[in-house]
């Protein structure tokens, strides 16, 4: 374990641990696990404050443009992250990955007419601001860090490579179904087959629960086609055809489904340590860093 994340895992046990000596016992660990919940989605709900707050103070005759002021406040909060350790230098990895493929799959889809981003901003590649990948990249942080939040596991896990070439079928299509036929619902059925068996294994305190992952794919999906709507009211992007007091169609969600499987995907390339092939039992496993008990440091500070 790098000093970094021992680090990093040391600043959330400290929470963890001033919380739950003041929670009352029965609710310690519902609470925690909202808790880390908020700590796990930080990076992408400071993004939305952002979002809303520039949406509402923002003046057209600033000389700074609203996009590359995001942009800006996004690469600090990065390096606020990294500098504070609230975040490993293995997560930010996995940040790196969600802003490339994220701000590919942006300029592609804005310049088909899926979309838009209707503000100025000189920072922007093909009409695409830069500011938009760190919201794809946001999903990827989210998921990193609550895989090590909750030590989970995923179990039992298909071959790496199964769930690689679906992973690529999804990503292809949400390019290829503007001039092939759109293959979604044949993708909805394979991430229920090929997942239909895996559990994700979370850890509260002491306690171990688990959720069929499919399951847990669809209700992320809920809370995504929510922040998009947020997206749109503050006038960040609009789809097609769509005003900033619309909501999002319904239909959406299910292409944030869909994308999650890609963004698990891509997290698991990172986090290949949280895989099992075969199923897994709590009992099985050895005891964590939220656990055990802190070895002596011999580090000041």
């Amino acid at each position: 374990m790098s000093t970094h994340l021992s680090k990093t895992r040391q600043l959330e046990r400290a929470l963890g641990d001033a919380m739950r000596a003041r929670l009352p016992s029965g609710f310690t660990e519902l609470v925690m696990f909202c808790l880390k919940m908020i700590w796990a989605g930080l990076f992408g709900g400071m993004l939305l404050a952002g979002m809303i707050l520039s949406n509402r103070i923002w003046q057209t005759d600033w000389p700074l443009a609203r996009y590359d002021a995001l942009l800006i406040y996004a690469i600090a909060l990065q390096i606020l992250f990294l500098t504070l350790r609230m975040e490993s230098w293995r997560e930010a990895q996995v940040i790196l990955l969600f802003h490339a493929t994220g701000t590919v799959m942006e300029i592609f889809k804005v310049n088909a007419g899926s979309w838009a981003y209707p503000g100025d901003g000189v920072i922007k590649l093909w009409d695409v601001p830069l500011y938009s990948g760190f919201m794809y990249a946001s999903v990827g942080a989210f998921m990193a860090r609550a895989i090590r939040l909750f030590d989970m596991r995923f179990a039992p896990y298909p071959h790496f490579w199964m769930t690689m070439m679906l992973a690529c079928a999804i990503y292809t299509n949400f390019f290829a179904h503007h001039v092939l036929p759109d293959i979604r619902m044949a993708l909805f059925a394979a991430t229920i087959l090929l997942f239909w068996r895996t559990r994700i294994w979370y850890r509260i305190g002491a306690n171990w629960h688990w959720m069929p992952l499919p399951l847990a794919a669809f209700l992320s999906s809920i809370f995504l086609w929510l922040a998009e709507n947020i997206g749109t009211a503050t006038k960040v992007w609009l789809d097609h055809g769509q005003s900033a007091g619309d909501w999002v169609s319904l239909a959406k969600m299910g292409s944030w489904y869909l994308l999650l499987y890609v963004s698990f995907t891509t997290v698991t390339v990172v986090f290949r340590d949280a895989l099992m092939r075969e199923s897994w039992s709590p009992k099985s496993a050895p005891a964590s860093a939220e656990t055990r008990s802190p070895k002596p440091s011999t580090q000041s500070g």
